[in-house]
């Protein structure tokens, strides 16, 4: 369904009061007797999560509170205002007390967030409580980036049976007519005649053709270009996933669920770049023609590959797209693929690695991640483990044996493909495994609005 906006201004509201624990005792004293006594018998201290109506004298509502904890609790969370929506009931909200003014976009965005549900294969309860915007908030641009991160998620969570190469291609079609972009899809045996050996090679076994799909919008600004992973499954080729580990393969194109969100916020908010997107669409099957352990394989920019596992197709299928799109030599490359266990095992589930050389870029993305509850996290190409990739028989091996540095060799194997464009790799989980505020369990978009926010400064002038 789609998300529940912002309630007009000009609605009946509720007043909803936003309380610390270390500001109660003073707001009680500006209240009614009545209303500081309603609250001691329910017991509400100001903690993080607690909700509440207080009646007015006649019983009916007067006003609501939540509790909003100490600066030591929210820390460890974010979108808190969005934990207490499910305890408040129907109605209209307005903020009237409490929420500083830095919080107010953030957890305006967290109460949009929370009403996002998926509702493709059963019918979901919608959000009950509505949220007049705080004061001197963007409300397009906020719904904007909302609406780009519920693409993502509905993306993600669609199962293979309905997310194929053919229907991301559709996803990523159906989003260019939104916004006036123009598409190309180079489709099949096509790949090896226009030199996209790689992401022939990875999706020639399944019975869904494998595609190049390649997006463009936009005529002013720094040239940037966004290439997501499109692995719509994968089994692990010949070398077979256990069924453990299979189970949420699904999410293996979150790289581009990814940058197609990322690409709606750009071209709803108007950003003034010359945008390009291009995704690798594939499935990874097992069948006679699957690529095997063992061969080499010749990738667009000349150098050959060392295949050492058929489940690290994701890099491969990767470079060639990257390979193309520094031909075009654009200011920026960004790369964003569910690549790596290495990197869910550093870093967990919540927290985005990346990689980058660009100090200003970098500089400029973890400033956008604090301020917008985006959380990344920096990792390093540590170039003196550049021997781990060449195994002597090819230019580069798909899978170093030994097990050490994984992401790091993943995002090190993707630089190779990248000669002159500023470049940035993020190796996201795109799966939040359990419910949390504005974040229920399923797809999720990571890095997305920091980065929206860091290729906004660079259209400063």
């Amino acid at each position: 369904m789609p998300l529940p906006p912002f309630a007009s201004p000009s609605d009946p509201a509720l007043d909803l009061h936003v309380i610390d624990p270390s500001g109660l005792a003073g707001w009680q004293a500006e209240q009614p007797d009545h209303i500081g006594q309603w609250l001691d018998t329910l017991g509400f201290t100001g903690a993080l999560g607690q909700a509440h109506l207080v009646p007015g004298a006649t019983g009916a509502p007067a006003l609501a509170v939540v509790g909003y904890g100490t600066a030591d609790t929210r820390a460890r969370g974010r979108f808190h205002l969005a934990g207490a929506i499910a305890k408040l009931p129907q109605g209209i909200y307005k903020i009237a007390h409490g929420l500083p003014p830095e919080h107010a976009e953030v957890e305006a965005l967290g109460w949009l967030l929370a009403g996002y549900r998926f509702d493709r294969y059963a019918t979901q309860s919608p959000m009950l409580a509505s949220l007049q915007a705080p004061a001197g908030i963007d409300t397009d641009a906020l719904y904007a980036i909302a609406s780009g991160e519920a693409l993502t998620r509905d993306l993600i969570n669609t199962p293979a049976s309905d997310m194929g190469p053919d229907d991301l291609e559709q996803a990523a079609r159906d989003l260019a007519m939104r916004h006036g972009a123009r598409i190309t899809v180079i489709t099949g045996d096509e790949l090896l005649a226009q030199n996209f050996p790689m992401i022939h090679t990875v999706g020639r076994a399944a019975n869904r053709t494998p595609r190049l799909i390649d997006m463009t919008w936009g005529d002013k600004g720094p040239e940037i270009t966004l290439v997501g992973k499109g692995v719509c499954f994968d089994t692990g080729g010949l070398n077979l996933k256990p069924g453990a580990s299979m189970g949420l393969m699904k999410k293996d194109m979150g790289g581009s669920a990814a940058v197609l969100g990322l690409a709606h916020m750009i071209m709803a908010t108007g950003l003034e770049i010359q945008l390009r997107v291009l995704i690798p669409a594939v499935e990874n099957a097992v069948a006679g023609n699957a690529f095997r352990p063992g061969d080499i394989l010749t990738s667009r920019k000349g150098l050959s590959v060392e295949i050492n596992n058929t489940d690290a197709e994701g890099r491969l299928v990767l470079a060639d797209a990257l390979s193309y799109a520094q031909e075009s030599n654009p200011d920026l490359i960004i790369s964003m693929a569910t690549l790596t266990g290495a990197a869910r095992v550093a870093v967990g589930p919540d927290l985005a690695p990346y990689y980058c050389d660009d100090a200003a870029f970098c500089a400029a993305l973890e400033n956008a991640a604090q301020h917008h509850a985006d959380p990344v996290w920096r990792m390093p190409f540590h170039t003196p483990y550049e021997a781990m990739i060449e195994p002597g028989i090819a230019d580069l091996d798909n899978a170093p044996k030994g097990g050490f540095a994984g992401s790091i060799t993943a995002a090190l194997f993707l630089r190779r493909f990248v000669d002159t464009s500023t470049y940035a790799h993020f190796d996201i989980y795109g799966w939040q495994p359990s419910d949390a505020p504005a974040r229920p369990k399923g797809g999720i978009g990571q890095a997305t609005r920091a980065l929206l926010n860091t290729l906004a400064e660079m259209t400063k002038p």
